[in-house]
């Protein structure tokens, strides 16, 4: 075989493979994904990755990725950055989804930072719609001062308050209350709704609304 069809060979074959990474770009499986790059990673499908661990009979630990049915709001193909995970308290060994974490002060403190709340969209989506789904409204609970972040939790979950759906990310001021503020770049979340606090005695009861919505 003469250089001409050698040269042209290698052409076609570096032709097809271009096309075939230009076509698997961007997408995302998360049953592809490996333990470094699974947890708090989004599919192409919009679906949540969930790291799992499980043992084998000689006693190995095996740790896999799989595709769970907790849809994300308008994210897809994502990959948590180590500046987020970082700066939201989180790593990325963390086995499953729940929402214990919001129990733990020190938690709770890194994702009510600025850096985190303002700056990391999946986490904080991910977080709100786990704490609404326990009855706790996340801005409620970032404007909760010290060790009493843990306690309003706790009460909140054992009152049975059912809190509203998720809204508009909330930015924090410096001294660490939340005002509305319009969403982080690429992050879209639903309209929205009355805010939600705690009495001294820890009932909740329902705050005014913004001026003009109901």
């Amino acid at each position: 075989m003469d250089s001409s069809n050698l040269f042209k060979i290698f052409l076609v074959f570096t032709v097809v493979s271009a096309f075939s990474i230009q076509a698997t770009l961007g997408s995302i499986a998360c049953e592809n994904l490996n333990k470094d790059s699974c947890a708090f990673a989004v599919s192409s499908s919009g679906k949540r990755c969930v790291l799992e661990k499980g043992v084998r009979r000689s006693g190995e630990e095996v740790f896999v990725c799989s595709t769970s049915q907790i849809d994300t709001d308008k994210l897809t193909n994502w990959i948590e950055t180590d500046e987020c995970l970082e700066a939201c308290g989180l790593n990325r060994n963390v086995l499953g989804i729940s929402s214990d974490s919001l129990l733990e002060t020190k938690f709770t403190q890194k994702l009510c930072t600025t850096q985190c709340y303002n700056g990391c969209p999946n986490i904080v989506d991910l977080y709100f719609n786990l704490a609404a789904g326990e009855g706790v409204y996340l801005p409620s609970l970032c404007q909760t001062q010290g060790d009493n972040k843990r306690r309003g939790m706790s009460e909140i979950r054992s009152s049975g308050f059912v809190a509203p759906g998720p809204v508009v990310p909330v930015k924090l001021m410096t001294d660490g209350s939340p005002i509305m503020a319009p969403s982080p770049a690429g992050f879209v979340a639903p309209g929205p709704v009355v805010p939600v606090k705690l009495m001294t005695d820890g009932s909740p009861f329902m705050a005014p609304s913004p001026a003009g919505s109901y």
